[in-house]
């Protein structure tokens, strides 16, 4: 067996962090093409194997993820924004944690609050004017960020708390930006834009506290710092995620720390992708007229003159195909890393214990080896017939395997009640600058405004 994959040589020290840096898209696009299942490059001081085989994924995800665990590589910046929460827990932390969560997140749950997701969705497009220029991604952040503080927090937020919260997402996003300097740096030399990380993860925490303490003792009244218990739609006993983290707690099972950590994944993480997700298909809803003009054409033979609700979301069948050739294309979650917890087999290579991992969906989900002309926007690519002799793991936007995004069907969900709801009242016209580029952090944003028009139906 080989000593080490194939790869590009890198400069000293840096290796090939200032090209990954510079356009990690691309980077991660030419080496696929150039290099096919596994590559070797050197991320700063950190040898980093790329893995594109689908069959490999799936042995790092589901059949062998017993032998990998998350790396540590993105140090203490991350762990002081997430700490222990479900992302970057690993073992019997995460295992309970993950179970306390699963009753929120269960389908029958999901269910019985499709009505509340499009009634945010119906308060954002009654927001809208005609003719009006909104910028989408923003719009998509505040909506899915009001779903996921009900469902999962059971709380509405005063508009200038919500704002609060947008605000800090850009400093945040910038904090994890590809930068060869700090992939070269020990994780304690000062950097520019520290100190702004550090007042955003400051301000969100005093939300976040604002958050528990109106759970705690104010349900049912609006509390002076203008956050008020969402109705419960839960029964007796709401399930939403932070309802069973205190009641855990009340049992001595969860620590402030845990639920600190655990708030601070389902603030950010609960509605990031969704949002992205959302943005990216109104783009190519926009610049496709023929699947846009499909998609409203299934809307109003579902829906017809009533409110888009579960019923109606179990028929969205192009709908549904459109949002994942969205996320194939552009993927949220653009690249996922393990490490092995002992020496394993990949591709013919042995990759040494606690080395770097990178599985990158962005690579996998555009390889002409996977799909036929890949950078063409083609949603009938999932259709039954279609996606039949295609790999598991040439699409994996949520992952897989038992760390598989706990939220994927409330995303779904959602973005497709948001859709129906938007698509019942307007088209969203694209005025934005072309061609899309794209800013690379935890997750993929858009680097310019996405402003569109809207136009009345």
């Amino acid at each position: 067996m080989s000593e080490t994959p194939p790869g590009p040589k890198g400069e000293p020290l840096f290796g090939s962090s200032r090209r990954y840096a510079n356009d990690p898209f691309e980077f991660i696009s030419a080496l696929e093409e150039t290099y096919g299942d596994i590559a070797l490059f050197d991320m700063g001081p950190m040898d980093t194997y790329m893995v594109t085989d689908p069959a490999d994924i799936e042995r790092v995800l589901v059949s062998e993820a017993d032998r990998f665990r998350k790396p540590d590589f993105q140090g203490d910046a991350l762990g002081d924004l997430l700490g222990e929460g479900l992302l970057l827990s690993e073992g019997d932390t995460w295992q309970k944690q993950r179970e306390l969560a699963q009753p929120a997140f269960q389908m029958g749950r999901l269910m019985g609050m499709a009505d509340r997701v499009t009634g945010h969705a119906e308060s954002m497009v009654e927001s809208w004017q005609p003719g009006q220029t909104v910028d989408v991604e923003n719009q998509m952040a505040r909506v899915t960020l009001k779903v996921i503080l009900d469902l999962m927090m059971g709380v509405e937020l005063a508009e200038d708390r919500v704002d609060t919260v947008q605000a800090q997402l850009e400093p945040l996003g910038r904090r994890f930006e590809p930068d060869p300097l700090r992939f070269a740096m020990p994780d304690w030399v000062p950097m520019p834009g520290d100190e702004e990380f550090e007042h955003a993860v400051d301000t969100l925490e005093t939300v976040l506290d604002e958050i528990v303490a109106a759970r705690r003792g104010t349900e049912g009244e609006v509390s002076a710092d203008g956050v008020r218990p969402a109705a419960n739609g839960d029964g007796d006993a709401p399930m939403d995620f932070l309802s069973v983290l205190l009641r855990a707690q009340n049992r001595g099972e969860q620590s402030a720390e845990m639920l600190r950590d655990e708030m601070m994944t389902m603030l950010l993480a609960g509605h990031d992708t969704t949002a992205l997700t959302l943005t990216y298909t109104w783009f190519l809803l926009s610049e496709h007229p023929e699947a846009e003009r499909r998609v409203q054409e299934e809307v109003d033979e579902v829906v017809g003159d009533g409110t888009p609700g579960m019923d109606h979301v179990r028929e969205f069948e192009y709908l549904e195909w459109v949002i994942n050739e969205a996320m194939r294309l552009y993927p949220p979650v653009f690249t996922i890393f393990r490490s092995p917890t002992e020496p394993v087999d990949i591709g013919g290579y042995r990759l040494p214990k606690g080395a770097t991992v990178m599985l990158p969906q962005w690579g996998v989900h555009r390889s002409d080896r996977y799909w036929d002309d890949p950078e063409t926007f083609d949603p009938e690519r999932f259709s039954p017939e279609r996606r039949a002799d295609r790999p598991r793991f040439a699409y994996f936007p949520f992952g897989g395997g038992p760390r598989h995004c706990i939220g994927k069907h409330l995303s779904l969900l959602e973005a497709k009640l948001i859709i129906a709801t938007v698509v019942g009242e307007y088209e969203l016209e694209f005025m934005g600058e072309r061609p899309l580029e794209l800013m690379p952090s935890l997750t993929m944003h858009p680097r310019q405004t996405m402003e569109m028009r809207l136009e009345p139906r």
